[in-house]
């Protein structure tokens, strides 16, 4: 019984070790922040589209 806590011990301690799980959610990170830049350029783009494109509508009514 003694030999089973020490090994399940052993387990619990390596698996706290390891380091993997920790790129995952760094990448995890940049992901959600990549995400959150483009979703802010996307609005001022937008606005930039539709100002170029009242401007090209305008000029071609005047024509």
């Amino acid at each position: 019984m003694h030999n089973r806590i020490m090994q399940c011990y052993v387990k619990v301690q390596n698996l706290m070790a390891r380091e993997d799980g920790q790129d995952l959610v760094e990448y995890a990170l940049v992901a959600s922040l990549l995400s959150l830049a483009a979703t802010a350029a996307m609005g001022t783009l937008a606005t930039s589209i539709n100002g170029a494109f009242n401007a090209i509508a305008s000029t071609l009514k005047g024509g």
